[in-house]
């Protein structure tokens, strides 16, 4: 038959979702880890993985992989103001294994991670929809629906994860509580292009009124092009370009308003179409909601892309969680659990990732203000190494957690199962 039952639901299989799969099954807890979408697939991301989450990576199995499919080691950052560019060093990890961060698509990225929880145990129901969220006894009930046949199931657990994201439908089946249409509010796009012309080891940082981006070359050369822009800016530039795609006319606005963005897409070709998202919603949120109930990644906190830190934040906010459930699995599972896991682990997540938050709502809001960004070109020219202490400021170093291995051991229930949309009994 079906099993239905598991220690743990995770709800969402991207990089945070899938880095909570992956620990809890190499200590032997039994996971359902549910996700909407079809993997491999494209996703709005700058796709820079920092130098401190590779040893995490090699940690949780996926570390050599990762190392053949990503882009070059980045090294140096440049900042682009218009028609002017500063390059600097990026700082340095202490570890000698892994000294600088890499880039990988997140098609690839989160396919890798996937595939790992499923070898690992987790059984995995994609493309499937939660519905419905509830609660009996101790146990959390989660029905979800086969996107393709439209099948349904209850599953239950006494631990469920979110790991969906925070600008999309709740799981639960009900639409995120949106604010009115604000001036301010924020889209984000992305392109991939081969036949770029940038430097493998450079990652520039493109600020302009009303928004600001990057650009980095990634897996098998291909270059992504990211950028967030205002509600405002974003409707003055398609209301000059009537009748053009909003992506269309976003990629030429970010050419004309940046020297670095003209450069780099001379000759090149694009690959695929642009995608984009929105409104974003940075800032902090609830980690830990009821002492069985967690939150990691995006779904806990959201940083301004503009230094990078989703990655990061997914993959060390799971860790940071897992590290406080594997102790206490039997407590968990028998409803005997108090608060205290709960409450570690918000304290430590708001300890390491609410400055970084901050930290990139400054930035961001820096960026924004163009003119300002003129202004500074000058003191940056003098002291470059402004632009190296502000990225490792902004967590390009720091790790949450000890990037150390769970001894991995037999899930006690479920090998690898993935579900598709038909449900077949076992």
């Amino acid at each position: 038959m079906t099993q239905t039952d598991f220690d743990v639901l995770i709800i969402g299989a991207g990089v945070a979702g899938s880095t909570a799969a992956i620990r809890l099954a190499q200590a032997g807890w039994s996971v359902a880890l549910v996700e909407k979408q079809r993997f491999p697939r494209r996703k709005v991301c700058g796709e820079c993985v920092a130098a401190p989450n590779l040893a995490l990576l090699d940690a949780l199995g996926t570390g050599l992989a990762f190392e053949r499919l990503a882009g070059a080691p980045l090294r140096r950052v440049a900042l682009c103001v218009g028609e002017d560019t500063l390059i600097a060093p990026l700082p340095r990890s202490t570890d000698s294994a892994h000294p600088w961060g890499r880039a990988l698509g997140r098609e690839h990225l989160d396919t890798l991670l996937l595939h790992r929880a499923a070898a690992l145990g987790a059984t995995v129901w994609q493309p499937w929809i939660v519905r419905a969220m509830s609660r009996e006894g101790l146990h959390h009930l989660c029905r979800v629906q086969a996107r393709d046949s439209g099948d349904s199931v209850t599953l239950r657990a006494p631990v469920v994860i979110d790991a969906h994201g925070s600008w999309g439908s709740d799981p639960r089946g009900e639409e995120t509580r949106r604010h009115p249409a604000r001036g301010s509010d924020l889209f984000a796009f992305k392109g991939n292009f081969t036949g770029a012309e940038l430097d493998p080891d450079l990652l520039p940082v493109l600020t302009f009124p009303g928004g600001y981006g990057g650009m980095v070359l990634a897996d098998g050369g291909v270059l992504t092009l990211a950028c967030c822009l205002r509600r405002d800016l974003l409707q003055s530039i398609r209301d000059r370009a009537p009748g053009v795609k909003a992506a269309v006319a976003v990629q030429a606005h970010l050419a004309a308003s940046c020297r670095a963005v003209r450069d780099a897409l001379d000759g090149a070709r694009q690959e695929g179409a642009w995608l984009s998202a929105g409104p974003i919603r940075p800032g902090l949120r609830t980690p830990s909601r009821s002492p069985t109930e967690f939150a990691i990644g995006n779904a806990a906190g959201e940083a301004h892309p503009i230094l990078g830190e989703g990655i990061s934040m997914a993959i060390q906010s799971a860790w940071l969680l897992c590290d406080q459930l594997i102790p206490q699995r039997d407590e968990l599972i028998a409803g005997r659990a108090g608060a205290r896991a709960a409450r570690v682990y918000a304290s430590a997540w708001r300890r390491n990732f609410a400055p970084r938050i901050r930290a990139a709502a400054l930035f961001a809001h820096l960026a924004m203000r163009a003119a300002r960004a003129s202004w500074a070109m000058p003191l940056l020219r003098r002291w470059p190494g402004i632009l190296t202490a502000s990225a490792r400021f902004g967590g390009k170093v720091s790790c949450a957690v000890v990037p150390t291995a769970t001894p991995t051991s037999t899930p006690s229930v479920g090998m690898a199962h993935h579900r598709s949309g038909h449900q077949e009994p076992e």
